[in-house]
């Protein structure tokens, strides 16, 4: 019997290693073609380690998206704001208020989270259009934040189901205001929502192509990703440059990720269990 349990362990730790150089691999690729000069570059041979490293894929890389990296933070970070505190506020009402057909308007508000971005392109572009937003960054902050505005609203209202009523009641009876509870007792406990809906809004918009390239066509206001896409030469692919280049985009992503994740986990559990 304990020879079977061994052997079981000795499989799984095998089977665990496989899966992680499997999953190390492509990264593996992407920091060695990144640290190649130029004239090692071969897409056949990816894998071979370079005989000198060379920077210069990423300082090139850094001077060639440097604009589109600052346009990317200008486009997250007024979506998380917004998504924040729109997503809280729509959560409280949704959780918290009782008005007539309550179950039914948060039912078709959530309904957004699964029609397909492609299915909305077309009247997307006309209502930016109309609206006078189309092709800038602000058209992008609009749509990113109606978009995610029904993921953040079911993450809060989740959250806020799980907050006793007594306790806005206790408030009311001190002399706030519903709104006013709101203010000065919710917001003090919506921290790991905050953080949920920060982390899920800062990767999902920090990652978007789609929108992206089809709301901005000026190269001058393009997020990174569009810009990252826009790299390859068209006769020669600096391979060295793309890579490093996939590298620097991907960084914000990862440290907010590695600074953050743990309270990205125990935010989701906190609003698993009621809503």
């Amino acid at each position: 019997m304990v020879g079977k349990n061994k052997v079981g362990v000795a499989v799984k730790y095998i089977l665990a290693i496989l899966f992680a150089l499997m999953f190390l691999f492509p990264v593996f690729v992407l920091f060695n073609t990144a640290l190649k000069p130029f004239a090692e570059v071969s897409i056949t041979k990816m894998w071979i380690l370079p005989t000198t490293i060379s920077f210069d894929g990423f300082r090139e890389a850094f001077i060639k998206l440097s604009g589109n990296f600052k346009n990317s933070f200008l486009l997250v970070i007024p979506v998380c704001t917004l998504s924040i505190m729109l997503g809280a506020i729509c959560g409280f009402i949704f959780s918290k208020i009782k008005f007539k057909y309550s179950n039914i308007i948060f039912a078709l508000f959530i309904f957004g989270m699964f029609i397909p971005y492609q299915s909305i392109l077309i009247p997307l572009v006309q209502t930016l259009r109309r609206m006078g937003i189309y092709g800038s960054i602000g058209g992008l902050v609009f749509t990113h934040t109606v978009y995610g505005l029904p993921i953040s609203t079911l993450m809060f209202r989740n959250y806020y189901a799980e907050v006793p009523d007594e306790l806005i009641e206790a408030g009311v009876i001190d002399g706030l205001t519903i709104w006013g509870s709101f203010r000065q007792l919710m917001v003090p406990l919506s921290i790991p929502s905050v953080i949920v809906v920060l982390i899920w809004q800062f990767t999902s918009v920090w990652n978007d192509f789609l929108f992206a390239v089809i709301i901005t066509q000026d190269s001058a206001i393009q997020p990174i990703t569009v810009a990252l896409q826009n790299l390859a030469g068209s006769q020669v692919v600096e391979w060295n440059i793309q890579m490093a280049g996939a590298i620097i985009a991907a960084l914000p992503p990862l440290i907010v990720y590695m600074f953050f994740g743990k309270y990205f986990v125990q935010g989701l559990m906190a609003g698993s269990v009621k809503g």
